[in-house]
């Protein structure tokens, strides 16, 4: 080994989870070391990125994030270099072809910023439906945690309880809510026309004011892939002030062993750097926060004489019940404008949809208005007619101002079938692939079929629509969540209830691969509550140790 760093905290993950407890550490006296499999890069980076991409590149939100040989992820949609780096197989694999970003600040970097709780009933499907799991603790445990994750954030949202999801706070959100533009209004009217509420949306986006030293949202309409002012919160925001208060950051650092000593405690991280040299850090508490697929993944790796299957996987729940919410998309023509891209590219969602007894047969689902703009699916619309000259002027226009986009993203249960392993295929630095089983079950199936695609077409219709496709394949909706799933038996999961693994006290494993169910609502939101609730734990530990 080349050298040896140490911390009392080590967080494997520069993303939301891994910096708000680095931060909370800090704040509380510790030393941190954090690592990041890929590298750091700055903002005006990122947006050039963007800015000097082909229009027909700019369809995938990551591609603006080219990866590293040593950090592969999702480039788009087409690569099929980068998108082999999951091995996908199962009923529908397509759907968990999740795009994430490994790069300092993670999949924060180019989230809508959208932040939904759980509620009550998200949290107890076994016990009020008989289908899945309960959570080992209520929603009242976890939200002043949810409260104190939205103010870390930033997040703006509605006053009045009624249009509030859930309406059961302790505390106003930091900043009131961002306007609908016309588009989303449209979509809203249409929606109580036939009944329905579409909630606006909390988000972790400033909403006329500054706060937290970001700017107020200007309403750029490119917070997917990135937003250029830093309006919207992200974790690399986050970096310079955890470095300001003593924490280090290594990037380019690949995690790929968790070292036990004979007490099986864990007591060092492994990288490799990208010259493929190994490194090992010390410290006395381990914390990996790389996401519901590289986390499980590293503690398959992580085999030894006392852990002959993996760190932490002692019940065998290691990378089962892998879940995100499966989606659907409706495609709409209009015979008026629409006039979407006012304002943030995501503002709402009806969530109604997501509750019920029906969740005992099928599950929920939300529906939500995409508020991209579609000048450049306007564009190639209009090509692919042949036009030319003021005729293809005129269709690009018409393409862009009346064309809608809603997204129907479904609750997806639990199940340890739906499974990481590692693949015999290596990566670039010699590291085994994920491999992923996945099937959205009929569960699913049944909502689409019987319940969400029949409301979406009846929004179709309050809408006005000329033409409606809804797509036939389940794709995801990046909230990827399980494989390190929470509770009280120790048989049937991998961490407690503040995210501590089983089999190791001084390993955490928090954020949404610890969700025991996931709602249909993102999971950001509840994977920075988690932190929180980890944070708490974790500097108990150390400061009672």
């Amino acid at each position: 080994m080349s050298d040896t760093n140490q911390a009392d905290l080590v967080v494997v993950g520069t993303g939301v989870v891994g910096c708000l407890i680095a931060e909370q550490a800090l704040d509380a006296g510790l030393s941190v070391l954090m690592l990041e499999a890929g590298p750091r890069v700055e903002r005006w980076q990122i947006v050039e990125n963007y800015r000097n991409l082909p229009p027909t590149s700019r369809l995938h939100f990551n591609a603006p994030y080219p990866p590293k040989p040593w950090a592969p992820h999702l480039e788009s949609a087409t690569d099929a270099q980068a998108a082999e780096y999951l091995q996908l197989e199962g009923p529908n694999a397509r759907a968990y072809r999740q795009g994430y970003v490994r790069y300092a600040g993670g999949a924060t970097w180019h989230w809508a910023g959208i932040c939904w709780r759980l509620t009550p009933d998200d949290m107890r499907l076994k016990s009020l439906y008989g289908v899945g799991r309960d959570w080992a603790f209520d929603y009242h445990t976890l939200e002043p945690y949810y409260t104190r994750a939205e103010y870390a954030l930033g997040v703006c949202g509605p006053s009045e309880p009624e249009l509030q999801w859930p309406p059961i706070r302790s505390r106003p959100y930091p900043m009131g809510r961002l306007p609908f533009g016309p588009g989303e209004q449209r979509f809203t009217d249409a929606a109580a026309s036939i009944g329905l509420l579409n909630h606006p949306a909390a988000q972790a986006r400033n909403s006329g004011i500054a706060y937290d030293g970001r700017p107020p949202c200007c309403g750029n309409n490119n917070c997917i892939p990135v937003c250029p002012v830093a309006a919207k919160y992200d974790a690399a925001t986050a970096l310079p002030r955890i470095e300001a208060k003593g924490g280090r950051i290594l990037a380019n650092a690949v995690a790929y062993k968790l070292e036990t000593d004979a007490r099986n405690q864990i007591q060092a991280v492994h990288y490799l750097d990208p010259t493929k040299t190994s490194h090992r850090v010390t410290g006395k508490i381990f914390v990996l926060a790389c996401n519901g697929i590289e986390t499980p993944k590293l503690l398959l790796m992580s085999t030894d004489s006392r852990n002959p299957h993996g760190v932490a996987n002692s019940s065998d729940q290691v990378g089962r019940n892998m879940m995100d919410q499966p989606k659907l998309v409706v495609e709409l023509s209009m015979a008026e404008p629409a006039w979407t891209g006012v304002g943030p590219v995501q503002g709402s969602s009806i969530m109604v949809t997501s509750q019920g007894d029906f969740r005992g047969k099928h599950g929920g689902a939300l529906f939500r208005f995409n508020n991209m703009a579609r000048s450049r699916l306007g564009a190639e619309a209009a090509l692919a007619k042949g036009l030319v000259g003021k005729a293809l002027d005129a269709e690009i226009r018409k393409q862009a101002a009346c064309s809608m986009e809603i997204a129907i993203e479904h609750e997806l249960l639990p199940d340890p079938g739906n499974r990481l392993t590692l693949s015999d295929k290596r990566d670039w630095l010699g590291l085994p692939k994920p491999k992923i089983y996945y099937d959205v079950g009929d569960y699913v199936r049944r909502s689409a079929e019987e319940y969400s695609v029949p409301i979406a077409r009846k929004l179709a219709k309050a809408l006005g629509a000329t033409d409606v496709q809804v797509s036939t394949e389940f794709t995801n909706s990046d909230h990827i969540m399980g494989g390190t799933i929470m509770g009280t038996d120790t048989t049937q999961s991998v961490v407690d209830v503040d995210c501590r693994a089983h089999d190791h006290a001084n390993l955490f494993l928090p954020g949404g691969g610890a969700m025991t169910t996931g709602g249909c609502g993102n999971s950001t939101l509840t994977m920075a509550a988690l932190a929180f609730k980890a944070a708490d734990a974790i500097i108990s530990q150390l400061k009672h140790a």
